[in-house]
């Protein structure tokens, strides 16, 4: 496994180097989020620094999501609710407040990579025969016409998979982790499209959210279960009805077709 450990921090880098090496890890490391996002083919996870000297770091997280579902932890002295969950809503798979332990650390990313492993575009371990190549992390070419959304290409009764999940104006594809409403794709990270799926699983059921963190997040969680309501209001946003996703109090949450999208 290679981590790439993105910190301007000369001691805090080496003692991170050397906490990894012990334990395992083959690491990379920069001192900039430039250098991060050149980076981002060649490792299995990545240790982000908040404060780094060309971007912030919430910034390189969110452009990293753009690029690759490569599990991203970061490591920060900024312990205010709202870096934690903004960095959460931007992609990051965890979140370490400085200091640290060592036990801690590595507890976490031994946690991250075990969620990480169903990833289809990011698999655990680049020497898996479907890890993903450069080619396919990279962004879209600049000179091709950007459509707002892609058309739901529909079922393909010729590849096999997982059935795509649907309510309403909503499918949801396993096999290709794809999400579309009304038959066009809508972007959705990680975490959001393994939410969504569990909701789909049972419309109209309420999912406890001791649950929805044990499966989603892992029982491993060491975070806030703040986290998942930024998650809901992220996909509530992305879906265009909020009443897609109900609150029930004190319980969890459930997914209902709202009124408008039944006419």
């Amino acid at each position: 496994m290679d981590v790439l450990i993105v910190e301007d921090d000369d001691g805090t880098a080496e003692a991170l180097e050397r906490t990894l090496s012990v334990h395992g890890y083959r690491t990379q490391r920069v001192g900039t989020g430039g250098e991060a996002l050149a980076r981002l083919a060649d490792v299995d996870l990545v240790l982000l620094d908040l404060g780094l000297p060309d971007l912030d770091g919430q910034e390189v997280c969110r452009r990293i999501r753009e690029l690759s579902c490569v599990p991203v932890i970061v490591l920060s002295g900024r312990t205010e609710e709202l870096d934690r969950v903004l960095a959460l809503h931007l992609g990051a798979d965890d979140f370490v407040a400085k200091p640290f332990s060592r036990q801690e650390l590595v507890a976490r990313i031994q946690a991250v990579l075990r969620r990480a492993a169903g990833c289809s575009r990011h698999p655990a371990g680049r020497d898996s025969p479907a890890a993903a190549t450069p080619a396919a992390l990279a962004p879209p070419v600049a000179s091709a016409p950007a459509s707002p959304a892609t058309e739901d290409p529909g079922p393909d009764p010729h590849r096999p998979g997982q059935a795509p999940l649907r309510c309403g104006p909503v499918r949801l594809d396993p096999r290709t982790r794809k999400l579309f409403v009304d038959g066009a794709e809508v972007r959705v990270t990680r975490k959001e499209f393994d939410l969504l799926a569990m909701l789909l699983e049972e419309p109209g059921s309420v999912m406890e959210r001791q649950d929805i963190m044990c499966r989603v997040w892992d029982e491993n969680w060491y975070g806030s279960t703040r986290t998942l309501d930024v998650h809901v209001g992220s996909l509530r946003s992305k879906l265009g009805h909020t009443e897609w996703i109900e609150t029930v109090r004190g319980v969890g949450y459930r997914l209902a077709l709202p009124t408008a999208a039944r006419a």
